[in-house]
């Protein structure tokens, strides 16, 4: 192309054409195919005989939001259901900092070397309320357990759901049991809200604390403590070992004046590192002891069945929360309605019932 600026106007002045604008799509993308999707049986298939690519892409159809993938993910989940509920489940939480995942690096590479079999460690991210975004970082905290062959890390966004727990965990413990592994780990975002939904899908709940950053019985909530099967104090090492005693101290003091646990186990304290990897053993020995103690009371099978039946109502009300604010008309009044509350037309309870009055009478019709 010519340049103007070339004319005799423009004396002494030269411009050159330029380097050509490259393509801003690689053109190989092109010949890029699309990835087939597979079958209901090839998911179970791949998921019973452990490829941990095919389980990792079920995992995502769980969590997926999309209705036909959910349509997919149920009749998956369905099928490997006889599959599954032959692990020990462990539920891990701790205040932030508390070093979650370096313990679970130390006591899942322990777990594997002492009692072999195959571990999936199920990490929930936090998800940011402004952008829901998550980092999804776990991997890179698990350095040695991430590149063990049978060891399996999924990390999840917490995606605002209730104690940190994302949504799809229990279905993914599912599949992961059907997959072959026989120790699940739940590591949740950490307390501050509530933890029932960790707790109501593992068989032992490890709470994991720290000693020496104050009144240490005021860092966590009496319900957490009164769901622990277990209290662990990290970071028992150099000069911090006499801290950690006395934190665990009293700890035992405070579980003292909590009513016993409807299992018949007494909760039990006791130090550890994590970084240094010492008294790792005892806690497992402990956890281990803990399962057989359950499992010879009965309480271990009758605490799956609650937790089962806890699941199902928890089920119907996420459906019944979809349902009405995914409802064509629910959502065009639901503006209208927010408006006239915070103009003080009509007050919040108001409002709702009124919504709820117009969902209910539509269901009626259909």
């Amino acid at each position: 192309m010519e340049h103007p600026e070339n004319s005799n106007e423009y004396k002494g002045l030269t411009v050159n054409d330029g380097v050509e604008h490259p393509a801003s799509v690689n053109p190989y993308m092109t010949h890029r195919k699309k990835r087939r999707i597979m079958s209901v049986d090839e998911y179970v298939d791949g998921i019973l005989k452990g490829n941990v690519t095919i389980l990792s892409q079920a995992v995502t159809l769980i969590e997926s939001t999309n209705p036909d993938h959910q349509i997919i993910a149920q009749e998956v989940i369905e099928k490997c259901l006889p599959h599954s509920g032959n692990s020990v489940r462990i539920g891990i939480s701790g205040v932030p900092g508390a070093g979650k995942s370096t313990s679970i690096d130390v006591f899942g590479l322990h777990v594997l070397q002492e009692k072999g079999g195959k571990l999936a460690v199920l990490a929930i991210d936090p998800s940011s309320e402004r952008s829901k975004g998550s980092i999804l970082g776990d991997k890179t905290r698990m350095e040695k357990l991430s590149q063990h062959p049978d060891a399996f890390i999924r990390p999840s966004p917490s995606a605002g759901s209730l104690g940190g727990v994302a949504r799809k965990t229990r279905e993914t413990i599912v599949l992961c049991e059907a997959a072959g592994y026989d120790k699940i780990f739940v590591e949740t975002v950490g307390v501050g809200q509530s933890e029932t939904a960790v707790h109501s899908m593992v068989d032992f709940f490890l709470l994991i604390q720290l000693a020496g950053t104050g009144d240490e019985l005021q860092g966590i909530k009496r319900g957490i403590m009164e769901m622990a099967d277990a209290i662990i104090i990290n970071k028992a090492d150099g000069s911090n070992i006499e801290k950690a005693k006395l934190a665990a101290t009293q700890f035992k003091n405070a579980l003292h004046l909590f009513p016993a646990p409807e299992s018949g186990w007494l909760p039990r304290v006791m130090t550890y590192s994590g970084f240094y990897n010492i008294g790792v053993k005892p806690i497992w020995d402990m956890i281990f002891e803990y399962i057989d103690f359950v499992k010879h009371n009965g309480y271990f099978y009758h605490n799956r069945n609650e937790q089962a039946r806890y699941w199902m109502y928890e089920t119907i009300n996420e459906h019944l929360h979809d349902s009405f604010y995914h409802n064509p008309i629910i959502e065009s009044m639901m503006k209208q309605n927010e408006d006239n509350v915070l103009q003080g037309k009509v007050t919040s309870f108001a409002a709702a019932r009124n919504l709820l009055d117009i969902y209910w009478k539509e269901m009626k019709n259909k």
